[in-house]
């Protein structure tokens, strides 16, 4: 027998209720194995777009896009402007010709992760088992928690939904099932404000008819090969042999068949390891000369360079990442180098790629973005150590210590130098 509850004010219901019988709300949340999951994922909707519209009431109606310059692509967009097919990712200059009266506002990144941070503390007080997935979106596990909340797991999870409304401004949507895999997808069934449950009984019924690229991993050419073989949706998969799973696609084919059943025994992990810092900046017109792309390239060195700093880290390698007129990307790296967080130093190796890749491309290649990324992290204690040989070092950090001083004291354009000086004008 289903249990159940309202969402509104967290009065238990009777099984078949449509409406609330104390407060009349309609949202009710039933489910037989209700009082028995307690994996969850928070997402929260349209993030960037909803604290813009909180913070701007007079946005409030409006499409909102969240995004830069008629060159850029959309970081968010807020439920109305999806209405007229903005996404994610979609290039401005597609948005603003599908949505011509929206508002677009440059993004905020220190203001978003104030809000993150506000949310996150807020989990922190329903489990210690908080893993982050990114800005907006964590999942939780409250196995344990009833006796301290007195309450399941299904009834706090809507307690705090409503609190972060109340008290943050935005809303979130919710997936609670057994594993992460199903509370994932839940999350994203009853947006905006959502509240969705897959429980063990149904899992395999509900994935059945859904497509393949629905599991985690599976691209577009994954999706393509899997077609070929006959796979095109996860029920699919479900019949399939394990054993010639593994035998085709080797230990991905038996991960697959398993999440395709819904068994996933990944626990919450706590401590998620960064394992990329990046930068990057999309120009107002297609550039294709190393003379012109350097000045800006050094400039994200120098971001990139105060990022690890900000971490803690070090960087071993350097990944440069261009993006041709075309919008296909291309990226490059170099690894093995001396664990360093000095723009100088970050420079050099990304300025190689760039002109290896350039006299690749040839004369006519043009882009449109480029970024720069570091990985193989290491702690900062390990970045810049040098030795007899380097002589030079000691020099450069002393020198890029004073720079990090003044611009600390007088801003970010106290101190800019030569070589990034051209690139302020390319830039966004």
């Amino acid at each position: 027998m289903d249990q159940a509850f309202c969402r509104d004010c967290l009065v238990e219901q009777p099984a078949g209720a449509a409406r609330c019988r104390s407060c009349g709300s309609p949202r009710v949340v039933a489910h037989q194995e209700l009082g028995a999951l307690t994996f969850a994922h928070v997402d929260c909707d349209a993030f960037y777009a909803a604290i813009e519209k909180r913070d701007d009431p007079s946005l409030r109606d409006r499409p909102v896009i969240i995004g830069g310059g008629k060159r850029g692509v959309v970081a968010t967009a807020c439920y109305v402007a999806r209405t007229y097919g903005v996404h994610s990712a979609m290039p401005m200059f597609k948005a603003l010709k599908a949505c011509p009266d929206a508002a677009v506002v440059a993004p905020d990144m220190a203001k978003y992760a104030r809000v993150a941070r506000q949310i996150r503390a807020l989990m922190k007080d329903l489990t210690p088992l908080v893993e982050p997935v990114s800005i907006d979106e964590a999942f939780l596990d409250l196995a344990g928690t009833e006796a301290l909340h007195r309450a399941g797991a299904a009834m706090v999870l809507a307690g705090f939904a409503a609190k972060v409304e109340a008290q943050v401004g935005v809303t979130i949507s919710i997936g609670l099932s057994y594993c992460k895999f199903l509370a994932k997808i839940a999350s994203d069934l009853d947006k905006p404000r959502g509240f969705a449950i897959i429980g063990r009984a149904e899992a395999q019924s509900f994935l059945r008819p859904r497509p393949i690229g629905l599991i985690p991993g599976v691209g577009a050419k994954t999706q393509e090969r899997l077609a070929r073989d006959g796979f095109r949706l996860i029920g699919d998969l479900q019949l399939a042999d394990e054993a010639a799973l593994f035998a085709r696609y080797g230990a991905e084919g038996q991960r697959m068949r398993r999440l395709a059943l819904g068994i996933d025994a990944r626990k919450i992990s706590t401590d998620r390891e960064t394992k990329s810092i990046s930068a990057e900046t999309t120009f107002e017109t297609d550039l294709g000369a190393l003379d012109e792309l350097a000045p800006i390239l050094y400039r994200l060195c120098e971001k990139l360079s105060a990022r690890l700093k900000h971490a803690g880290l070090g960087t071993r390698a350097v990944t440069l990442k261009l993006k041709g007129a075309d919008f296909k990307s291309r990226t490059r790296a170099l690894s093995g180098l001396a664990a360093t967080q000095l723009p100088n130093r970050l420079f050099a190796p990304a300025r190689e790629l760039l002109a290896r890749e350039l006299a690749s491309a040839g004369r006519e290649a043009r882009f449109r973005l480029i970024g720069i990324g570091a990985s193989d992290l290491c702690p900062a204690a390990e970045a810049d150590q040098g030795d007899l040989v380097d002589t030079g070092l000691a020099r450069e950090k002393a020198e890029d210590k004073a720079i990090d001083s003044l611009r600390a004291k007088f801003g970010p354009q106290a101190i800019v130098k030569g070589l990034s000086l051209r690139a302020s004008r390319k830039r966004l």
